[in-house]
């Protein structure tokens, strides 16, 4: 059963509902009809009970925006009970009722918004769907605009794996008045300024033990061999069985990208003074790391933050923080 508040909407626009569906069917032939009516419980109930309780004076417009939306979403198979993602549903059920106030005053951006992150982060190998939902329903109640949504939307689907939105969601960042910016790196007792600065300067902050990416392919992984790897200014060029990629990495995650044949060959192949390999063992300024590798065949590849390890005895790149 549907609530009362959205039951009382449906029908008393029910000829403009029902017509907004035969339009859809139109555009989406194959559009389950019995899906769209469990979307409408599942994930639009929620919402519209939410915005009823901020601002009923507007439920009826954001409900007939996110009916509309359902429409396009379940069409195309992205939102419903056949969703290949759940996430998705996820999103409108438990994550955008906490935006009432806002999907009062703009449905159609903020539940766009939410709908293109959702089906963004489900989609990237090794993202935190559920760390990004956790810290955007954290920061809610303090995101006042469509736009403070969108920053703090980026800024936590970094943090939640999606290394290369980093430059943009630091950028994002300033754009955020600092007690959101803060509360969206889990500060909120730092500086912006500080954490700003060191952030940029660093991009392992937080992560001192670095990170390892990558398995054999059989086994569900990233590389048919064991990669070969090439620095560039921004990540790593990666070569595995004729195939090249990009590996972007940081402290909260990494994301493989694909490259060229050209772009590896142009990479980086220097190594910065202050590290050695001596055996299995790898000395980065004053540290030394233990690999557990067999000695001989360790490659190296480093950055201005990273340095990336490898070997032809595994299938996984090592990434440790030069800071």
């Amino acid at each position: 059963m549907i609530s009362p508040a959205f039951a009382s909407i449906l029908a008393s626009g029910r000829a403009q509902f029902n017509a907004r569906a035969a339009e859809a069917r139109r555009r989406f032939p194959a559009l389950d009809m019995a899906a769209f009516g469990a979307f409408l419980h599942d994930g639009v109930d929620p919402l519209v009970v939410a915005v009823a309780a901020a601002a009923p004076e507007r439920v009826g417009g954001a409900t007939l925006a996110a009916y509309d939306m359902a429409l396009e979403l379940v069409g195309h198979g992205l939102a419903g009970p056949a969703a290949k993602n759940p996430f998705l549903n996820t999103v409108w059920r438990e994550l955008a009722p906490q935006f009432a106030p806002l999907l009062a005053t703009a449905p159609v951006d903020v539940l766009g918004m939410l709908s293109n992150a959702a089906i963004h982060i489900a989609s990237v190998a090794g993202a935190r769907p559920a760390q990004w939902q956790a810290g955007m329903a954290a920061v809610a109640p303090q995101v006042g605009s469509v736009a403070q949504l969108r920053a703090v939307g980026q800024v936590l689907a970094w943090r939640a794996g999606v290394a290369h939105f980093r430059l943009g969601a630091l950028a994002a960042a300033d754009t955020l008045p600092p007690a959101l910016a803060l509360a969206a790196f889990g500060e909120p007792g730092a500086q912006w300024p500080q954490v700003h600065a060191q952030l940029m300067a660093n991009p392992w902050r937080g992560n001192a033990d670095g990170r390892e990416f990558g398995s054999f392919t059989g086994l569900g992984g990233d590389f048919g061999t064991p990669p070969q790897v090439r620095a560039t200014a921004d990540g790593f060029v990666v070569r595995s069985a004729e195939r090249h990629y990009l590996l972007v990495a940081d402290a909260c995650g990494a994301v493989l990208h694909s490259a060229t044949a050209q772009e590896y060959e142009q990479a980086n192949t220097g190594m910065p003074p202050s590290v050695r390999l001596d055996g299995a063992t790898v000395h980065v300024g004053a540290r030394s790391i233990a690999l557990d590798l067999p000695a001989g065949d360790i490659a190296l590849a480093a950055n201005a933050h990273t340095l990336a390890i490898t070997s032809p005895w595994t299938h996984a790149i090592r990434l440790l923080p030069l800071a």
